[in-house]
């Protein structure tokens, strides 16, 4: 089975940024899909089914937070890991990420290492 990741985020530069950092991982069989709206990405969860999510918290239409949300608790999708990328890096938003049940919480400017890293564990494939 095909390895999937959903990267989202509304920053173009950001979403290629990340994109670029996990294309090593496309030798592995992973598959790389893009969102710039939370919208957009549930729809992409729900039909692709990733088992990997960067999702940007501040985005038009639908806020990382609620994709987060009705991803692990009204669909109950337990199983799709999602790391919330954000700006953001205070308390108060890494609860509510741990409350929409956000797996990792990652502030920008973020290590591309590490979350290549990051994507290497949660997929199971050796660096």
């Amino acid at each position: 089975m095909a390895h999937k990741i959903l990267i989202v985020d509304d920053e173009a530069h950001i979403r290629l940024l990340i994109e670029q950092t996990l294309g090593k991982l496309e030798d592995y069989g992973v598959e790389i899909a893009t969102a710039d709206n939370g919208v957009d990405a549930l729809e992409l969860i729900k039909t692709n089914k990733p088992q990997l999510v960067f999702l940007d918290v501040m985005m038009p239409r639908m806020n990382g937070f609620d994709v987060c949300q009705r991803v692990k608790h009204e669909l109950g999708m337990s199983d799709v890991f999602i790391v919330m990328l954000t700006a953001k890096g205070q308390e108060f938003d890494r609860h509510r990420g741990e409350q929409v049940g956000a797996d990792v919480y990652m502030t920008k400017p973020f290590d591309p290492d590490e979350l290549l890293a990051k994507a290497q564990q949660v997929l199971g494939i050796a660096g």
